[in-house]
């Protein structure tokens, strides 16, 4: 199987650009001032983009354990597995450190985000953040929720084209088991025609061989012999 046909690598392309647009996210994010309303919403997309990368880089590592248990049968080998293992490997760690930069930053832009209302005296506002906090997080969950239910859609539509793709095949195979059948048939049958007429040839090659004498039987076995390889070539050469 050619890695443009390969599930992994179908799989593994969408992994990587996901990955690739978390990094260009997260170096926007880095570019915003904490306090800005724009760092506080991507800062959401970055964790749910985040679990997102990492539910997909967990499927992929069961995939490769369900193909550890027979490599041949999926077209395979150790070195393969190892390598797909890596680069799961580090996809995961890339995600996670990215995930580690975001709490790490956010942690800090709250802190001075507190430094400043103190410095500024501003009134205590906890109790009305806490209520916008419980609505960002409901909101965030509710997104993750509607993302992973879009991607197992998808996923179930993937698996429905790959067994109508399988199913084509088996039909494919059924037809072609049955085309060699009828062909072993027909070869059957002209072995059968072929022996009987060899057959009948012996038997009258051993009628003339007690009728002729000698000169005429050694005439006669040359005549037959010519005659069965004119007929060996015609079977079974034409």
């Amino acid at each position: 199987m050619s890695k443009a046909q390969d599930p992994f690598y179908i799989v593994k392309e969408e992994i990587q650009e996901s990955i690739d647009k978390l990094q260009s996210s997260f170096h926007q994010w880095e570019r915003i001032r904490p306090d800005n309303e724009q760092r506080v919403r991507l800062t959401k997309e970055l964790f749910t983009n985040c679990e997102s990368i990492e539910w997909k880089v967990d499927e992929l590592d069961k995939a490769i354990s369900v193909a550890a248990r027979d490599p041949s049968l999926y077209g395979i080998d150790e070195v393969e597995l190892e390598n797909r293992r890596i680069w799961t490997s580090s996809a995961r760690t890339q995600v996670g450190n990215l995930k580690k930069a975001v709490v790490a930053g956010k942690e800090n832009g709250n802190s001075a985000s507190a430094m400043h209302r103190e410095l500024m005296r501003l009134p205590d506002r906890s109790n009305m953040y806490t209520v916008e906090d419980n609505d960002e997080f409901i909101s965030s969950e509710s997104d993750r929720q509607m993302l992973l239910i879009r991607q197992q859609d998808e996923e179930l539509d993937e698996l429905s084209a790959s067994v109508e793709r399988i199913g084509g095949v088996g039909l494919t195979i059924h037809e072609e088991l049955l085309a060699q059948e009828n062909i072993i048939d027909d070869l059957g049958n002209e072995m059968d025609s072929t022996t009987n007429r060899l057959d009948f040839v012996q038997k009258k090659v051993a009628m003339v061989m007690k009728k002729a004498s000698a000169t005429g039987q050694c005439m006669m076995i040359s005549f037959l012999l010519g005659l069965f390889i004119i007929l060996f070539i015609l079977v079974f050469f034409t």
